[in-house]
């Protein structure tokens, strides 16, 4: 579970990461001033040839691989909610990083993030006991039917 929970957290540093250069990148870029189709030839040209837009595709691509690698290993319902950390690293950056502005508010959602991905762990942590439990005890039923311990009914 540690390999797990550290490769978890490195994806998600990237994407906190790919987060701020996506929006330095779209910020650079700038807004679509009409629709029209040499409007939208100038965004695309804008943002092919963005630095920060195209860090913030790699970084996001990272992350979307370390993504796939804890799939591949772990339970979805373990490992998907607990994706929802990143909110808690990208605000941290958006406020440290971008200055922006986070109100008591959004930090007591990230608060409630934090607490839901406490539980989640948690029930990862025990699950191996459950399921050690459950296991034991047709063992036991089946000592106690012959009331010898380890030995078989004849």
């Amino acid at each position: 579970m540690i390999r797990l929970l550290t490769v978890l957290l490195v994806g998600l540093c990237l994407e906190a990461v790919g987060v701020v250069f996506l929006s330095r990148g779209l910020k650079e870029v700038g807004e679509m001033d009409r629709v029209s189709v040499s409007e939208v030839l100038r965004l695309l040209r804008a943002g092919i040839t963005n630095g920060p837009l195209l860090a913030g595709i790699a970084f996001e691509a990272a992350f979307f691989g370390c993504l796939l690698h804890l799939m591949s290993r772990g339970d979805v319902s373990f490992v998907w909610p607990l994706t929802s950390l990143g909110f808690v690293l990208t605000t941290l950056a958006a406020r440290f990083v971008l200055n922006e502005a986070v109100s008591p508010l959004r930090w007591f959602g990230v608060c409630l993030i934090v607490l839901g991905a406490g539980v989640i762990t948690y029930t990862e942590k025990v699950k191996p006991r459950a399921a050690q439990a459950a296991s034991a005890v047709p063992a036991a039923q089946a000592d106690t039917a012959t009331g010898v311990p380890g030995r078989p009914q004849p």
